[in-house]
């Protein structure tokens, strides 16, 4: 796939001729937005990219408009409180734009945050890749705690609508996505899973009827070891591998490891890894990139779209800061063998000193959706 957004000509000092953002936001809308819409789009992009929060007094100061900042603060007012955006139609830009080719490893988890006493509570469906992972799919949920069976079900029966069963490669979650309803659902469909569950889960073993708290069954694995139990056992009534180890938690001491898995054990344990991907995700939706709990919205309906074009400037800046150091400006080291920054920061940062810097010698006419009806 060509990537090309917002990368400089060396020589020339001008951006390329083409632009992914351009022309993805032009195929994927064009017959369901208009063009003003469509402009209107990629300026809150932009935008987004800019200022790097969706304090909408602070988006309307950065567009790239000849209008008054109140009008700028006005048109973003209406486009939230009115216009209907086709967030399948997003989520089919995402796709669209992942660098790699399916099956996919999914991660589902929830984001959460608060507005005063407004609980805003998110599901996501992320396709892990490269340390980061691309948000294609999301739902808010219309309270606080944990999702239920059917909304994971839901969301998971919209990915294979809109993409096909066939370009889900696996499937993982952390403790909270566990139930008889979910695993039967995943095990129906045959969609390979690595999901943790709590150590005071009960197993049975299928063979003797014998019902166990599931860490009895990993009492004696040391730290930073890993088991396979190659025997299948019941849990919530579904049959399912298991697998373990023991790690540190976030407090530095050690806790049971376990997961089940439709097949595969052996490779769950380095599959669940992936699943910290979509944490990352999370932390750039947020203070690591745009600060989306700064928002002041609370209805769901205006949240979903603001969530929606967050998202495409995420996805945006990991594509440019992949593209970047991979190819132009790799990102630095640190001694403890980490990245200094994300694929997404990295991108971010690029992406705003280009728009922000009026010395660059930019040919506006490549970015046609920035500017204002």
């Amino acid at each position: 796939m060509k990537i090309s957004v917002l990368i400089m000509d060396k020589k020339t000092k001008a951006c390329p001729k083409s632009s992914e953002l351009i022309s993805i936001l032009t195929s994927r809308f064009g017959e369901k937005m208009n063009l003003a819409r469509i402009r209107f789009f990629g300026l809150f992009i932009c935008a987004l990219c800019k200022v790097q929060i969706v304090t909408f007094e602070k988006l309307a100061a950065a567009f790239e408009s000849t209008a008054e900042c109140s009008s700028s603060l006005r048109r973003i007012q209406r486009f939230i409180a009115k216009y209907p955006l086709d967030t399948d139609e997003v989520a089919r830009m995402i796709f669209s734009m992942l660098p790699h080719e399916p099956p996919f490893t999914l991660s589902i988890d929830r984001t959460n945050w608060k507005f005063g006493q407004t609980d805003i509570n998110c599901l996501v469906v992320a396709v892990a890749y490269k340390g980061l992972a691309f948000p294609v799919l999301y739902k808010l949920l219309p309270k606080a705690g944990n999702s239920n069976t059917g909304e994971r079900i839901e969301i998971i029966k919209r990915f294979i609508a809109l993409f096909g069963r066939e370009s889900i490669g696996g499937l993982v979650a952390d403790r909270e996505f566990v139930g008889f309803k979910w695993l039967e659902y995943l095990n129906n469909e045959s969609i390979e899973y690595h999901i943790r569950i709590k150590e005071n889960f009960y197993v049975t073993n299928p063979r003797t009827g014998e019902k166990v708290p599931v860490k009895w069954l990993f009492m004696s694995v040391e730290v930073r070891q890993y088991r396979v139990l190659h025997k299948i056992y019941y849990i919530n009534n579904q049959l399912v591998y298991l697998s373990g180890s023991k790690v540190f938690d976030k407090n530095g001491k050690p806790e049971m490891q376990i997961l089940v898995s439709f097949k595969k054990p052996d490779s769950a344990h380095a599959k669940y890894k992936e699943r910290w991907q979509i944490e990352s995700v999370f932390r750039a939706l947020k203070t690591g990139g745009f600060n989306i709990e700064d928002t002041h919205l609370t209805a769901l309906d205006r949240i979903d779209k603001l969530f929606a074009m967050v998202i495409v400037a995420f996805t945006w800046s990991y594509l440019v800061g992949l593209f970047l150091h991979e190819n132009l400006k790799p990102i630095r080291m640190l001694n403890h063998g980490y990245k200094a920054k994300s694929f997404a920061k990295h991108g971010l940062i690029f992406i705003a000193s280009i728009l922000l810097n009026t010395q660059n010698q930019i040919d506006l006419n490549i970015f046609r959706f920035l500017s204002c009806s």
